[in-house]
């Protein structure tokens, strides 16, 4: 297992060649996967939301979760894909499983999310109403 470092890199060298490895990471799942787009179009609009609609420090906790969690599953989703390919270049029933597993704990994560955000920005929405 290859942790990209050089020998003997010192230990704030090391740390700083880890951010560059994540934001790396960051940037492939942003240019090659089209889910995470919408994702990060989803982000900015809940991100926009919570602001027009003044939310609590709590419910951007929840909000911040949510979409976390989101990030997280995609990404975990997408280096499953990567793994899963290259480990079995071939169609194989259990390469398909794996896939669709680890994708159907993104629609969960959405799910959970699209629920979190309903609890959340539902209530704020009466406010916008002109009275």
């Amino acid at each position: 297992m290859s942790d990209h470092r050089a020998p003997g890199q010192k230990s704030r060298g090391r740390l700083v060649t880890s951010f560059r490895f994540a934001f790396r990471g960051i940037g492939a799942l942003l240019r090659t996967q089209a889910n995470a787009r919408i994702h990060f179009a989803a982000t900015l609009a809940v991100i926009v939301a919570g602001l027009v609609l003044g939310i609590t420090r709590l419910e951007w906790c929840a909000i911040s979760s949510a979409v976390g969690l989101v990030w997280i599953a995609e990404g975990l989703n997408t280096a499953i894909e990567c793994v899963v390919d290259l480990a079995s270049p071939d169609v194989h029933p259990l390469a398909g499983r794996a896939k669709d597993i680890a994708a159907g704990a993104v629609l969960i994560a959405a799910l959970i999310a699209a629920i979190i955000g309903a609890l959340v920005f539902c209530p704020h929405l009466p406010a916008l109403l002109p009275q």
